[in-house]
């Protein structure tokens, strides 16, 4: 089978990133009124407000991770602020210190999903020391064996949300259709290098392939949840690089 000589030749361990790994529950508090600024000296103070600062931007994060975990198995509008609430161990006040409503906080979520994404694309599709096709086969044999981890749970949030929320919040909509347009450029960019270099033919665009490249994963990955295996995405990599992408 074809999977299993790209995985063969592309074995990649698994890598929790930033979208999957679990957060933390935090017990630092954003109640500072304990200071008394009339004892600290202007280097404590300094100290004082930076680790403040970082604490602040952890329990940021801390929401938004959880917040992710809900809403990619359960939907945003199944998700629940409460549970979100205790499942990172805050109070309501700082959740909204940070969010002004849910609609803010799932916009945020799409936009920290989108840059942990880019990073683990940046990542395999500019290894210098593959060629751009091969690239390309070692990040679909990467994600294969993180769903693998996963069960064949969760899926893509991008897809999970664009199939909620598009046709109800055009915030939304905007948001996931700058994501997925970036992901598909980072797509083209390697398929064009691969033209390039005659591994893949130039009968059609780069941008076009590119396009199919995307939606037909994504049409993999919602299979894969309905079926509970990895079937569907072994057919995607076998039609994609011994059909498609050549």
């Amino acid at each position: 089978m074809l999977y299993d000589r790209l995985n063969h030749g592309f074995s990649v361990a698994f890598r929790k990133s930033g979208c999957t790994e679990k957060f933390h529950d935090l017990t630092a508090q954003d109640d500072w009124s304990i200071l008394d600024s009339s004892t600290e000296s202007s280097s404590q103070l300094t100290v004082s407000t930076s680790q403040k600062n970082v604490v602040k931007e952890d329990t940021r994060l801390a929401l938004i991770r959880a917040g992710r975990t809900i809403i990619v198995e359960k939907g945003y509008n199944h998700a629940g602020i409460q549970e979100i609430l205790q499942a990172v161990g805050v109070p309501k006040g700082s959740f909204y210190h940070f969010f002004s409503n849910k609609e803010e906080f799932g916009l945020a979520i799409i936009d920290y999903d989108s840059q942990m994404h880019d990073r683990i694309v940046e990542q395999y599709l500019k290894d210098a020391s593959l060629s751009p096709l091969n690239r390309l086969k070692r990040y679909f044999v990467f994600k294969v064996e993180e769903f693998e981890t996963l069960q064949y749970r969760e899926g893509c949030l991008f897809g999970n949300l664009s199939q909620e929320m598009a046709d109800q919040n055009e915030r939304f909509r905007l948001k996931l259709q700058e994501a997925t347009d970036r992901w598909r450029d980072q797509f083209a960019e390697c398929i064009q290098a691969a033209q390039s270099m005659g591994e893949i033919s130039t009968e059609y665009e780069a941008k076009m392939l590119s396009e199919f490249c995307l939606n037909s994963w994504e049409g993999a990955l919602l299979k894969m949840k309905v079926s509970k295996s990895d079937a569907p995405l072994k057919t995607y990599l076998q039609f994609m690089f011994g059909v498609i992408l050549k």
